[in-house]
């Protein structure tokens, strides 16, 4: 497996930058955030650190051979849009988007782009899976002629109010992602794995491995903490971060030998990445730096 990070943290700091902060650390690859320029939605969006507007061969070549001369590999092209959102118009717009990063993936031979599916979140899961049903086939179609995988993550996007009551991704369960792959049978689409998301919703976050072994296209290392006195306070109907809060690996809940060691019975030895939301790490750059170094130390126990 190769130890990366996902870039969306580095706020603020340029694609060079970024890439000289991978290779100082020893990260061997980086998820890179790929957002449409302008002002982030909520926290952790807007960032960009390469703009799919720019397709030029300089710009192309540039980039490759910045990541070569600093030994650091991209694993994906990273945008978390809603491509199902109520607003038509945002969802044309994040869908549009979708589309050039899935071109500017293909333009650099990286051929995976992290994202997830959407939700409306006014609607119960059996219409959305309608919606999608109309919306990703020609999202797809695009991804398998290009020869992009697509890999979805799995966090529900439901954390308060603003997302309240279904969630802005519809692809946070098993029985939800068997149903999607049987809508949308194509190896070019796939998960982005991330067990943090599973405890919360009080899922098993090892099984599903298995089941989904072939299907697993890229991973998440993020940690969640619960909170059992809030939990038994407020409930699991209550807004997750009213009992929940992500960490990073090592302060949370997940048991990471248990989970690294299912990804190495299937075979998994592509990109792993750590993924930064931890608040405790927030409001310096030293802070955001020493989330990056504390995560690559913990994860190089179980990933060499």
């Amino acid at each position: 497996m190769k130890l990366g990070f996902v870039s969306a943290i580095l706020d603020g700091w340029t694609f060079e930058e970024m890439i000289d902060t991978a290779a100082e650390m020893g990260y061997e690859c980086v998820e890179v955030a790929c957002w449409p320029q302008g002002k982030a939605e909520r926290r952790y969006a807007g960032v960009s650190h390469i703009n799919v507007d720019d397709t030029s061969k300089e710009y192309i070549e540039h980039i490759l051979s910045y990541c070569k001369e600093k030994g650091v590999e991209i694993s994906s092209l990273a945008f978390y849009p809603n491509t199902m959102d109520g607003n038509l118009e945002k969802r044309e717009a994040a869908i549009e988007h979708l589309k050039k990063v899935i071109k500017m993936s293909s333009l650099l031979g990286v051929n995976m782009v992290t994202t997830f599916i959407g939700r409306d979140q006014t609607k119960t899961v059996e219409e959305n899976l309608e919606i999608y049903a109309e919306v990703w086939p020609p999202i797809v179609k695009l991804a398998e002629e290009l020869g992009v995988k697509i890999a979805i993550e799995n966090c529900p996007m439901l954390f308060g109010p603003d997302q309240w009551p279904g969630g802005q991704n519809l692809a946070t369960t098993p029985k939800i992602w068997r149903k999607m792959f049987e809508i949308i049978p194509s190896d070019n689409l796939g998960i982005n794995y991330d067990p943090s998301h599973f405890v919360w919703q009080m899922i098993d976050y090892i099984k599903p491995i298995y089941e989904f072994k072939d299907k697993i296209f890229h991973v998440h290392f993020k940690d969640i903490k619960l909170y059992k006195d809030r939990l038994n306070d407020v409930g699991v109907m209550a807004y997750p971060l009213e009992f929940m809060s992500p960490k990073l690996p090592g302060l949370g809940d997940v048991d990471w030998a248990k989970y690294v060691s299912a990804l190495t019975d299937i075979g998994y030895d592509s990109f792993v990445c750590v993924e930064v939301e931890d608040k405790a790490f927030e409001g310096s750059k030293e802070k955001i730096l020493d989330s990056l170094r504390l995560s690559y130390r913990y994860m190089r126990n179980f990933v060499i």
